[in-house]
């Protein structure tokens, strides 16, 4: 299993041809306390940096963006009754929803763990 990190601090965490996505810590902590989350539909089928899911904070809303193609397979419907999830454990239970990628080439475009953390210490 590889995971990888976008410019707008979501992950996915890849096996085989499926992802399952999020956002970091640093989203999650810059965020403040998540009150809500609308995750994608299960068939829904979306595009390399499509808003796929909203996320709202005591502090703001934020779009989730998809970082790869595919069909969303399922979606962690825990969060409706637990948004907190999200910042207790982002990269873990908090997690939105798993894609099937349509292009695995996609994941050329994306960061490492240790490319997204040189990243954001430059934010």
């Amino acid at each position: 299993m590889a995971t990888y990190y976008t410019e707008d601090h979501e992950w996915i965490s890849v096996e085989g041809d499926a992802g399952k996505v999020g956002i970091t810590k640093y989203a999650a902590e810059q965020l403040g306390d998540v009150v809500f989350v609308e995750t994608p539909d299960v068939g829904k089928t979306v595009k390399k940096g499509d808003d796929m899911a909203v996320v709202e904070s005591v502090k703001a809303a934020s779009d989730v963006y998809a970082p790869v193609s595919g069909e969303v397979t399922e979606a962690n419907a825990a969060l409706a009754d637990a948004p907190e999830t999200v910042n207790e454990s982002p990269e873990g239970d908090g997690w939105f929803c798993v894609i099937k990628l349509s292009d695995t080439g996609e994941l050329d475009g994306l960061m490492d763990e240790a490319a997204y953390t040189a990243f954001c210490k430059g934010l």
